[in-house]
């Protein structure tokens, strides 16, 4: 069985879940604005399959990261930009 088969549980999805915020965020900073939402969304993916309790292990400022700052650019209400760029 690969490794990719068998599903994440306890406190290896948590690791995941904080992994994938700190790419996104790294993503970020860096300005690769695609890579980021792309990344965002696996970790947004992986964090509501989490428990309440599993939820409070995550860093705070990891939580506040994904659940609003990272809203307020990639949230549902930004229109996507255009590949093709008009001049």
């Amino acid at each position: 069985m690969a490794k990719k088969d068998i599903p994440l549980m306890g406190v290896a999805l948590v690791k995941e879940v904080c992994r994938r915020i700190r790419v996104a965020r790294s993503y970020w900073d860096a300005h690769h604005n695609s890579a980021c939402r792309y990344e965002r969304a696996r970790a947004l993916e992986l964090y509501n399959t989490l428990t309440q309790e599993q939820k409070e292990q995550i860093p705070q400022v990891l939580r506040v990261w994904l659940r609003y700052r990272s809203e307020k650019y990639f949230g549902s209400h930004q229109i996507p930009k255009s590949k093709s760029k008009q001049k």
